[in-house]
């Protein structure tokens, strides 16, 4: 009876163990997971750093020319991964928002667009920067909410539409100038894929239009897509 008794606590012991391990591999499993998918956003490496933005004639025109994987799109899906991202990005430990929160982190960059601006304003070499790149026609605009076109600043600096859009994304591309080492190329980029988090279905729209084409396919595509 003690032998008996023996192995099946050996048993029983034994199945508690798997069970212990089982649950130990699958929560190693789920935080690996986490640390490449959910909590901070890894994209895909682009390299921009030929690219020349001033050469950008509109929303579409910067699509082709930072998101260059879009030519080699085959369906919707791979548009969409393109220019929609999840996640935190790298720089929320300057910048707080969330890709998985486009409602909050409008908000927050919206209340954030005077001290920033007032802050960049300070430093003229940064001030001129924003300005070089933000009065061109790259995109830096609320297009779709309010009709404003691509740009959504006047020569001075001064908004050109009051919506909580527009200057939320002035808020981030004064941010990524101050706070991040990004080419304009770059943060544009990255505008435009907070634009596409703003505007889904106009940006969705505009990318699959682009998709697969070439820059000077894309000069006659208008400016804007919807309207007021």
């Amino acid at each position: 009876m003690a032998d008996a008794e023996n192995i099946r606590n050996l048993i029983v012991g034994l199945l508690v163990l798997t069970l212990l391990v089982s649950v130990y591999t699958t929560i190693v499993a789920l935080k690996a997971y986490a640390d490449v998918r959910g909590d901070v956003s890894q994209p895909v490496h682009v390299d921009l750093s030929g690219v020349d933005i001033s050469k950008s004639s509109s929303t579409a025109t910067s699509l082709v020319l930072v998101f260059p994987e879009l030519k080699f799109a085959k369906e919707e899906r791979d548009v969409v991964d393109a220019i929609i991202p999840t996640g935190r990005p790298g720089y929320a430990d300057r910048i707080p928002v969330s890709y998985d929160d486009p409602v909050g982190s409008l908000n927050y960059l919206y209340k954030l667009y005077p001290e920033i601006r007032e802050e960049v304003r300070k430093d003229t070499e940064l001030w001129n920067r924003y300005l070089n790149l933000a009065t061109r026609p790259v995109g830096i605009s609320c297009e779709f909410c309010c009709g404003v076109g691509p740009v959504g600043i006047t020569a001075e600096g001064e908004l050109r539409c009051g919506c909580k859009h527009n200057p939320a994304l002035h808020a981030l591309t004064l941010a990524l100038l101050k706070y991040t080492d990004m080419s304009d190329a770059e943060v544009v980029r990255e505008v435009m894929r907070w634009k596409a988090l703003f505007f889904p279905r106009p940006m969705t729209s505009l990318a699959l239009q682009v998709a697969g084409k070439e820059l000077s396919e894309v000069q006659a595509l208008p400016g804007m897509v919807g309207g007021c």
